[in-house]
């Protein structure tokens, strides 16, 4: 018999929701002149809808390029985020993790939330391709994984 909780079908449902997001931002967004991503206003409601003030705290970082991109020969990737303050915060994108504060106490302890403003900046900006890519070694890779890199 299959068991699923009301907070595990509300988190399920809405992250189909954010991926409908991502995927629209994808494919909705216009390039203009300078080669940047316009997102439509009305995807712009979306987001803000999904994920409230989340949103706009993730839209600045997207607008300020905080979002950089890892890549390693062995095909690894990290993410790393200059959040607001100006911390450099190594989140893993794949594994839906960010060490950032609000996420350990908003997405993790109460389950307020989906997402960091860091993990939905990384998720737009791939979505518009608006990430800064950055190649790294695999021993770089590994001490990033393994959290004994320096910032």
């Amino acid at each position: 018999m299959l068991s699923i909780s009301v907070s595990q079908c509300r988190t399920s449902t809405c992250m189909d929701v954010s991926q409908q997001q991502f995927n629209r931002c994808r494919e909705e967004s216009i390039q203009d002149t300078q080669q940047q991503s316009i997102v439509p206003d009305d995807l712009l409601i979306a987001l803000k809808f999904v994920f409230g003030s989340c949103a706009l705290q993730a839209l600045d970082l997207v607008d300020h390029h905080s979002v950089t991109c890892l890549s390693s020969p062995s095909g690894r990737k990290a993410f790393q985020v200059i959040g607001g303050s100006g911390r450099l915060y190594t989140c893993f994108a794949s594994c839906h993790y960010c060490p950032c504060p609000a996420f350990a106490y908003s997405v993790l302890r109460r389950n307020d939330g989906l997402l960091c403003k860091h993990l939905l900046a990384i998720y737009l900006c791939e979505a518009v391709g608006g990430t800064l890519q950055e190649s790294v070694s695999d021993q770089q890779m590994s001490a990033l994984l393994s959290g004994t890199a320096a910032p």
